[in-house]
């Protein structure tokens, strides 16, 4: 059966693959989203070791000058999809949005990496692993930049949509002052074609087109849209993928060689280590997300909580208060990890980033649980994800509470994430 799902997971990669990039699935999403990319990388590392950094190269080769990495590239327009090149107005070529998504590429080139060094590989990869540095360090960089407004290591995050978690509790309240008044009419695709009982709803979809006019009002200027837009969260997931992804590049600035960048990142990482304490909510004893306007916690446990392991932060009486969270909701689901602690009343169990399972999180999650030490909770997360695809096949997400697939079938980073785990 393991063969066979191999194979399977391969076959998902190979048919969403469009020529040097990859789909995250080809009836709802046509373009190349930035942080599946990365995770679909790690899946055709598996397979195909040239294709896999291809994925990545075709990634930042939309890469804009000031370091920023879209969340889309629409290599190719699909008049079907909203919103497309057109509402965006980016005025770029390729044709990009204008936000982007959670860091995690650093962190899954250095899986490559890693990966062709023990293939003794190394001298092949190594000019396109000094290639892609660069563009790399310059996108964290860019996050210094325009998303730490008050230098404490973390990320800001100016739309709901480039958390990666797009319709999660933890955006509701800050999202009440967006004005959504001139949003008009418009159809989406990913209704037509899935339940809408999955997705987020008419307002927070209202929400996100508002806050995409607001930046192409603006242009574009992501440092005028950082001082002035009406959304401004610091994301914890975020926060977290970055403080790990810093970790992994500076490990590749050491493989590479690049003293100077070496010493850069270890300054970031210090920052970092020294501030994130900020999105610690100590009356709901978890990591969660905070409004940057409001100063307030949101006060969730969401998936994104349990990150701060993968992101290498430790603290014996916050890491003690997460582990308990996760026993707690163990005993609560079927399936770790819920996007939302079940005991909250907003949970529905196949509603996007209201209480499904992701793959890639728990991929995430899994790994930060096992470098901690907390061998047995890494295995359990690692052992659900694998027989929720087993039993269910490749979904966009699965419920916690049956194992029913949520989202579209046929899902390139479930694959991927299949493979990584499995398949080496």
């Amino acid at each position: 059966m393991t063969d066979d799902l191999n194979e399977a997971a391969r076959a998902i990669l190979r048919a969403n693959d469009r020529g040097g990039y990859t789909v995250p699935n080809g009836r709802v999403y046509p373009f190349q989203w930035n942080w599946d990319s990365a995770f679909v990388a790690m899946g055709f590392d598996t397979f195909d070791r040239d294709r896999a950094w291809a994925e990545i190269e075709s990634l930042f080769s939309a890469q804009w000058e000031d370091g920023f990495v879209p969340h889309i590239v629409f290599w190719k327009d699909d008049p079907g999809y909203f919103p497309g090149p057109a509402v965006w107005g980016t005025d770029r070529t390729p044709m990009t949005s204008g936000i982007t998504q959670p860091p995690v590429a650093a962190t899954m080139l250095r899986q490559l990496w890693d990966s062709a060094v023990a293939a003794g590989e190394a001298d092949t990869y190594r000019s396109r692993a000094a290639a892609l540095f660069p563009k790399l360090l310059e996108w964290h960089r860019w996050f210094a930049r325009n998303r730490d407004p008050e230098g404490r290591g973390i990320v800001v995050a100016l739309h709901p949509w480039e958390t990666g978690r797009d319709n999660s509790p933890e955006w509701d309240a800050p999202g009440e002052p967006i004005d959504i008044t001139n949003v008009g009419d418009y159809v989406r695709r990913d209704t037509g074609h899935l339940d809408a009982k999955m997705r987020p709803t008419k307002l927070e979809y209202d929400r996100y087109l508002a806050l995409v006019q607001y930046g192409r009002a603006q242009g574009w200027d992501h440092a005028r849209i950082a001082a002035t837009n009406p959304f401004r969260v610091a994301d914890v997931g975020m926060s977290m993928m970055l403080l790990r992804a810093n970790r992994d590049l500076l490990a590749l600035a050491e493989a590479l060689g690049r003293g100077a960048d070496a010493e850069e990142l270890r300054g970031l990482i210090a920052r970092a280590e020294a501030g994130i304490g900020w999105l610690w909510d100590e009356a709901k004893g978890t990591w969660c997300s905070r409004d940057l306007l409001t100063g307030r916690h949101s006060g969730f446990v969401t998936s994104a909580s349990f990150l701060s392991f993968y992101a290498g932060v430790s603290d014996p009486a916050k890491d003690a208060a997460m582990l308990a969270h996760l026993e707690r909701i163990a005993g609560r689901v079927a399936h770790l990890m819920p996007s939302l602690d079940p005991d909250d009343p907003g949970f529905q169990m196949i509603r996007y980033w209201r209480g499904p399972v992701w793959a890639v999180v728990n991929w995430m999650i899994g790994t930060g649980l096992a470098e901690a030490g907390h061998a047995g909770s890494a295995a359990k997360v690692r052992q659900d994800t694998l027989d929720l695809i087993a039993r269910n096949g490749f979904y966009e997400a699965f419920s916690p509470i049956d194992g029913t697939g949520s989202g579209g079938d046929d899902f390139s980073w479930t694959a991927a994430i299949w493979l990584a785990w499995n398949a080496r």
